[in-house]
């Protein structure tokens, strides 16, 4: 049985989940505004090949706010977004599995929901790659621990 893997494009703002030959979910995202690299400190999102190497959220609400993958209260989506910019729904930490890449884990780049859903389809995060609510929650429950997920850049 083929198993799932994530395709994200940085050129079109896009994530594609595939099992085998066959396109399963295209979702939109954000990934950073500061453009592409794995410099440490740059805010920047690493291409290459990784692994999704741990999961958090998966029982909270969707509107909950994780700081250092813990629970940390509820964004109320009625409010304006604010400047802050916030981890919500869900996280899947991603590892770097080539040189250029490897330091993802300890740089924590993750996919992950935002309070900034208006920015989705833009390049608008500070490295990870922020998804919808809804779409990171539905990801989350499809994809299993060592998962697959390619970032490139078109």
């Amino acid at each position: 049985m083929p198993s799932l893997r994530i395709c994200v494009t940085v050129a079109t703002q896009t994530m594609e989940v595939w099992k085998g030959d066959e396109l399963l979910r295209t979702y939109p995202v954000s990934t950073s505004r500061f453009g592409l690299g794995a410099e440490e400190g740059s805010f920047k999102t690493p291409l290459g090949s990784f692994e999704i190497c741990e999961k958090h959220g998966g029982e909270k609400p969707l509107h909950t706010i994780f700081k250092e993958r813990k629970p940390a209260g509820k964004w109320n989506p009625e409010h304006a977004p604010g400047e802050e910019d916030l981890i919500l729904a869900r996280i899947l930490r991603l590892h770097g599995l080539e040189d250029n890449n490897s330091n993802s884990y300890q740089r924590y780049i993750y996919i992950h929901g935002t309070n900034h859903e208006d920015r989705i389809g833009t390049p608008a995060s500070h490295g990870c790659v922020r998804m919808k609510n809804n779409d990171v929650a539905e990801l989350y429950d499809l994809m299993p621990l060592g998962s697959p997920v390619q970032i490139s850049r078109d």
